[in-house]
């Protein structure tokens, strides 16, 4: 199945659109109704799973082996932990990071009530004109803050305004894209890799294409705490694949232009068979490619054969640099990443 412009565009249009829909894990309805209305508008039947999950099955021409590709709508953020004497917020992460990747962010603090507040995170003496610390201080939590854009100038004028431990902060994804193909956004992974979903649903939805195995998608919510796809994968699957993202850096193979194939991460090995069934589909179709390892990664592949799934497990994604960070990747990672979801569905294998 071809993939031409027109497609491309659509895909970075949901990576937009996903990327700014706040979700962190715990809280990700928001991105899933997002995703949900989406499917409704391509014409893709769906529907919830017990965890807040959202699942789709392509029935299959015939009753053999099922198979499944999985990407996580939820994020990395942060969750307020106390209310300073001083009127500022400190902070816990939900998901992992480095705290230099946020210093100077600004922020969206949620009230239980809905209300959301303007913010930023800062060194608790940021100021170069005030204190020498600022320069080589480690940046640990309990040296770290959100400054309020409210009035506020003690722990109680921060409970008049609703906030309380618990409330969650979103980080602002600094979305753009580039007229030389390049998105820049907070959040890539893995709204990069729902996005791909979507866009291989639609093309196969405007096709009405059947591919030979029933193959669910499966958009999870919890990948960044470490449990989204260990529940909502139907157990008659024998075959997953993980749309994630291809972690470009230093000593590493990835890059931001193709779809990357993971050979290895923290986990261990990926099943050899299916890598090489995806490195074939790959060469045939001329589809831009890099393997690679990722020594400091897992991902809802190892999630799910964890929880018992008896199933073979391969990672695929667009190369995006910076993970964890302010991320990046180019629209041609993203259009090699959904050809090869398309020629994975396809293979009559």
């Amino acid at each position: 199945m071809r993939i031409d412009e027109k497609l491309t565009d659509y895909v970075v249009e949901q990576v937009v659109r996903l990327a700014k829909t706040p979700s962190l894990a715990g809280h990700t309805d928001e991105a899933i109704t997002c995703v949900e209305q989406e499917l409704d508008r391509i014409g893709v039947k769906h529907r919830r799973t017990g965890r807040g999950a959202l699942l789709v099955t392509l029935e299959g021409r015939d009753t053999g082996n099922q198979r499944a590709l999985t990407a996580h709508v939820d994020t990395l953020g942060a969750m307020v932990r106390e209310l300073g004497k001083d009127g500022s917020l400190l902070f816990t992460a939900v998901g992992g990071y480095a705290l230099a990747t946020v210093e100077g962010e600004y922020v969206t603090v949620e009230t239980a009530s809905g209300k959301r507040l303007r913010g930023t995170i800062l060194f608790e003496e940021p100021s170069a004109h005030v204190s020498k610390k600022v320069h080589d201080t480690k940046r640990e939590f309990e040296n770290m803050r959100i400054r309020l854009d409210a009035e506020v100038r003690t722990a109680k004028d921060l409970a008049k305004l609703g906030i309380a431990v618990g409330d969650y902060v979103h980080f602002d994804p600094r979305c753009e894209v580039t007229d030389t193909g390049f998105v820049k956004t907070r959040h890539l992974d893995d709204k990069a890799g729902v996005a791909c979903l979507l866009g291989a649903l639609k093309a196969l939805s405007d096709a009405k294409a059947r591919s030979r195995l029933t193959t669910h998608f499966l958009f999870s919510t919890s990948e960044e705490v470490g449990f989204g796809a260990s529940a909502g994968i139907p157990h008659e699957v024998t075959e997953l694949v993980a749309v994630d993202m291809g972690a470009v850096g230093k000593g590493q193979e990835s890059d931001e232009y193709s779809v990357c194939i993971c050979a290895k991460d923290s986990t261990g090995p990926f099943d050899y068979a299916l890598r090489q069934r995806l490195l074939k589909l790959c060469r045939t179709h001329k589809i831009p490619h890099k393997v690679d390892v990722y020594p400091f990664y897992g991902s809802d592949a190892a999630v799910a054969v964890r929880a018992g799934l008896d199933a073979v497990t391969g990672l695929i994604g667009p190369g995006i640099n910076a993970s964890h960070n302010l991320e990046r990747t180019h629209r041609k990672a993203l259009a090699a990443t959904v050809r090869l979801i398309l020629a994975y569905v396809a293979e009559e294998k």
